[in-house]
């Protein structure tokens, strides 16, 4: 069974809010940011606008002390069936007391709170880190609050995400090529992704289908050679043609450099991927396994990963992570070879 990701995390978390079986206290934690603001944006909309001015605080840690916390969080809704506050960077809070003049509490006050939360006040902690493991505040949140950690999405999981985010904000049918190309141009920056989802949605206003030619037109990729064409020139082996499009990529880019970076990024999701696929079959799992072990939903994107993955052995990817990080290096001043020889070695390691 696939390990549960981001996605159907915040989902369930998203279902969870809105619903009776929500619990008075969550600490939201980790890397993928892009959800922790949407959450907080849920969390906002859960108190009408006339309600705000006396029912709802967005508190930040290095602003407040652990006793005005626990004050507000004490206290009762006015005129209202609830209170919402917000903490935001919580670690923040534990170093307070000690620069503030006399005793402002310390973070550990907050425990008795939690043991025995305010039934009508819903409150939201946000950070990209959790409290120590071993510590009594990390402790008590873990026992008695929501604690839910919200890592980076795999970039295998992108497209399906892209699809089924374009349906429910803007009742759009991303089509699974044009999902791919926009997940390994961007990267797995969702909040770069909603933007660019957002972008070609408007763009295609009148069309309910997004396509790959949207996708190109929108991204700036409309030009007869991408990365998409080396991508392809690069898995048949042929490097004339992949040097032959390289070169035409960067006599039509505007900044060489900035070529280079959003290849080598291109290039490493792509094969993030192919590695994920050889270690799980190496391993002895069959296809279908390793499609539900990465829980790819759509079949015609996994084809096209499984079909990637065909051309390149597990050994080969050491040497090629290794080409596409001193490249990385070299676009970003480590060197001093000019960006066409940096992007041409860059292919031949490949290749191999």
């Amino acid at each position: 069974m696939a390990k549960k990701t981001s996605i159907e995390l915040y989902s369930e978390i998203l279902q969870e809010l809105k619903s009776e079986d929500r619990k008075p206290v969550y600490f939201f934690y980790g890397e993928e940011e892009f959800f922790l603001d949407k959450l907080q944006e849920v969390v906002e909309g859960l108190i009408p606008d006339d309600q705000k001015d006396f029912n709802f605080d967005l508190l930040y840690g290095r602003d407040v002390t652990p006793e005005k916390v626990l004050s507000i969080i004490r206290s009762y809704p006015m005129m209202a069936e609830q209170r919402v506050v917000i903490l935001r960077n919580f670690k923040e809070l534990g170093g307070y007391g000690a620069q503030a003049e006399g005793y402002q509490g310390e973070i550990n006050d907050l425990i008795p709170y939690l043991e025995q939360p305010n039934p009508t006040t819903l409150f939201v902690c946000i950070d990209t880190k959790k409290p120590h493991g071993h510590s009594k505040i990390g402790k008590a949140f873990k026992k008695h609050a929501g604690f839910h950690e919200f890592e980076e999405v795999p970039d295998y999981r992108l497209p399906d995400w892209i699809i089924s985010w374009a349906k429910k904000h803007h009742n759009k049918k991303i089509e699974p090529p044009a999902a791919q190309m926009l997940a390994q141009y961007v990267g797995n920056s969702l909040q770069l992704l909603s933007t660019e989802i957002d972008k070609v949605c408007t763009f295609v206003d009148t069309s309910d289908t997004i396509t790959e030619s949207d996708i190109k037109k929108i991204i700036g990729l409309y030009r007869e050679y991408s990365v998409f064409e080396l991508k392809d020139a690069i898995f048949q082996r042929n490097l004339e043609e992949s040097l032959f499009i390289a070169e035409q990529m960067l006599q039509h880019s505007k900044a060489n450099t900035g070529e280079i970076i959003r290849s080598v990024g291109f290039f490493y999701n792509v094969f993030s991927n192919i590695w994920q696929i050889r270690r799980l079959t190496g391993q002895g799992n069959s296809k279908k396994q390793v499609q539900n072990t990465l829980g790819i939903n759509n079949s015609w994107y996994f084809n096209k990963l499984w079909k990637d993955a065909s051309a390149f052995k597990l050994a080969d990817m050491p040497r090629i992570f290794e080409a596409l990080l001193d490249a990385d290096r070299a676009s970003k001043g480590f060197t001093k070879m000019d960006p066409s020889t940096i992007l041409l070695l860059m292919i031949k390691r490949i290749i191999g």
